[in-house]
């Protein structure tokens, strides 16, 4: 209680800035218990029931929810097309849009007058061909509510929208779904509490609706006069009646204020997933029978790639059916700028794309039938695990028992059958990245991209997934593309490692090749070895970074070459070594970290580029090592590789 108590007046707000607020409160809240004060709630029943506001309410409610329902009908494209689309003036639209929410409503209904009127712009044109009249007709009272309630949606929504990352509609484009079943199976359903709140501010602000509505619709019994007018008539006549429906408005307005919760922009209930099970380290899914056992007619299908790609990234790419690439290079080097141009998606690059016999190039990407797996997985969360998988299957037109009979075959491959009712927030890191591969195996592609798939698993789960990974490309007739930064993946998953730098292709070979003489030295770093750039001479490397490196074999004079050293061929000394070594360079050791069951030694020098050496903890402790101690490090010519670049 103590504790609470010192918290408490931790947080007191200074009463310079408490008191206004409080005035404020004071302030706003005043007139509304004016309303409550003043209600003659003996009467407050005949009030309601009286004729007049009857009626007034009935036609109040028919014009808020046509009101609504246009509202929804252009308001939700108008907030997508804001939130999505970029073209010239879009600020400009934006403002004309949200206009209405500070323009006087009578100006608003001014405006209308001018614009559908008898002797407006549209007016005459809309009479003489269609016989239509708006002012003074219930008509009327619609297009003066939509006119004043409808930016309410729209700005709620756009912000719903905005916060809405794209990659979950990318990836169900990558599926085969078009752009118009993207948006009403994916966009809305993700975005429905923005899009609720905008709905329920719009028909509360078309229900209270006054100024513009009867500037331009008149105030006709029956006709045009909602319960706004109905109150403004009887605050003449009856201001006790007039109280009475100010009342019943008020509630109203409540109600949905309190509905909402304060969410204006859809920010979703803090209303937390029910969390998986609690269980044990991942197992490895089980390993399926062979392709052949399990294989669909579609399966067996082959598909070779071919891609010119232009822009950021330039490359040719050809694979053949069943090849694995391993896409690596340092952030920036243009790895998922590839991707996404295969995929159709950036105005960065372009990919003249062919998969199989078929030209892709100028397809959109729900027809082009690559798939994508982005880092997260991207499962759409109102979906479980099952209907995730069959969304490819149902876009691509297949029936609905049969997308789910094959969506549950592909979950049980993948060893995740059991968990076909969750939803992705039920499910835990290891089993969403399988949901996530079924889900795209499951879309028959024949360009199959991975982002980064393993990169937020731990250790343990990513084994499995990467073993599980391997079985079933193993049997897919596609080529598929892996992003990575872990070398293990790229070593055991790919038939071929690619290397990006600044959207230029460095080197296309085996894993092995690359293991043994990699050509960036990123990659080199990557793979755990020291690199160092510089010019070939006669002895061996002259270092970009200061110094000479003694190599054998080294190539021709002149040649841009990089220096390979394993961190194991570099001995660390307290004295000056004496012998054999032909590199042997002073340095200070800054780092030392565990690697496994031996130690990697960082070490600085002004004569040589930075290092990194492997040792054993018994030969640190011997040479006393720690961070700042004076070393010599030395390097055996034969232990040295150059590699032409």
């Amino acid at each position: 209680m103590k504790r609470a108590a010192v918290r408490a007046a931790g947080t007191r707000p200074p009463l310079t800035l408490a008191l206004p607020a409080l005035l404020a409160v004071a302030f706003l809240t005043l007139p509304l218990l004016g309303i409550l004060v003043r209600t003659e709630w003996g009467e407050l029943a005949d009030h309601l029931r009286s004729p007049g506001t009857v009626e007034a309410l009935k036609l109040s409610l028919v014009v808020s929810f046509w009101a609504l329902g246009l509202s929804l009908l252009l308001g939700v494209p108008l907030a997508w097309l804001l939130a999505r689309v970029p073209f010239p003036g879009k600020a400009l639209v934006r403002s004309l849009v949200l206009l209405p929410m500070v323009l006087p409503p009578t100006v608003g209904g001014v405006a209308l007058l001018l614009a559908f009127g008898r002797r407006g712009l549209l007016g005459p044109w809309l009479e003489s061909t269609f016989g239509v009249v708006f002012p003074f007709h219930t008509s009327g009272a619609v297009i003066a509510a939509t006119f004043v309630a409808m930016p309410f949606l729209v700005i709620s929504l756009e912000g719903a929208l905005g916060g809405l990352r794209p990659r979950y509609e990318e990836t169900a484009a990558s599926l085969g779904a078009s752009p118009v079943r993207v948006f009403f199976t994916v966009t809305l359903p993700m975005v429905a509490p923005g899009l609720i709140a905008g709905a329920a501010l719009t028909w509360a602000r078309a229900l209270g609706e006054f100024g513009a509505t009867i500037t331009f619709a008149g105030n006709l019994p029956g006709t045009t006069q909602t319960l706004p007018l109905q109150v403004y008539l009887l605050l003449q006549d009856e201001p006790e009646a007039a109280t009475s429906v100010s009342l019943l408005l008020l509630a109203i307005a409540m109600g949905v204020l309190i509905a909402l919760r304060g969410r204006w922009t859809g920010t979703p209930s803090d209303r937390r997933p029910r969390p998986a099970p609690e269980s044990g380290p991942e197992e490895p899914a089980p390993v399926p029978p062979s392709p052949s056992a399990t294989a669909t007619a579609k399966d067996t299908e082959r598909w070779a790639l071919h891609a010119d790609v232009t822009g950021f990234t330039r490359l040719t790419l050809d694979a053949g059916p069943g090849t694995t690439i391993a896409v690596v290079g340092p952030n920036g080097a243009g790895k998922t700028t590839l991707l996404r141009a295969l995929l159709g998606l950036t105005p960065r690059a372009h990919a003249d794309l062919r998969l199989g016999d078929e030209d892709v190039t100028a397809l959109p990407p729900h027809r082009r039938h690559v798939a994508w797996v982005p880092q997260d997985g991207a499962l759409f969360p109102h979906m479980s695990a099952l209907a995730n998988t069959a969304y490819g299957l149902r876009a691509q037109g297949v029936a609905r028992a049969e997308a789910r009979r094959e969506a549950r075959t592909w979950l049980d491959r993948l060893g995740v059958g059991p968990l076909a009712h969750r939803r992705p927030a039920q499910l835990s890191g290891g089993q969403a990245q399988r949901v996530a591969l079924a889900r795209a195996l499951a879309a028959r592609p024949r360009l199959l991209v991975l982002d980064e798939p393993l990169a937020a698993l731990d250790q343990t789960t990513r084994a499995h997934v990467r073993h599980t990974l391997r079985t079933h490309l193993a049997g897919f007739g596609g080529v598929c593309l892996i992003v990575t930064h872990d070398p293990v993946e790229a070593v055991s998953l790919a038939d071929r490692v690619l290397v990006l730098d600044e959207g230029r292709a460095l080197q296309d070979a085996a894993p092995v090749e690359v293991t043994r003489h990699p050509r960036s030295p990123w990659v080199a770093r990557m793979l755990g070895r020291n690199a160092w750039p510089g010019t070939a001479t006669p002895e061996g490397l002259a270092l970009d970074g200061g110094g000479a490196l003694v190599a054998t074999d080294p190539p021709p004079p002149g040649t841009p070459a990089l220096a390979i050293v394993a961190p194991e061929a570099v001995s660390v000394h307290r004295e000056k070594p004496e012998g054999s070594p032909r590199n042997v360079w002073p340095g200070t050791v800054r780092e030392i970290t565990a690697s496994g069951s031996r130690l990697r030694v960082l070490i600085t020098s002004d004569r040589a580029p930075d290092l990194v050496a492997e040792i054993t903890p018994q030969s640190a402790a011997e040479l006393g090592l720690a961070d700042g101690v004076p070393v010599w490090t030395s390097v055996k010519a034969t232990e040295a590789t150059i590699v032409p670049l």
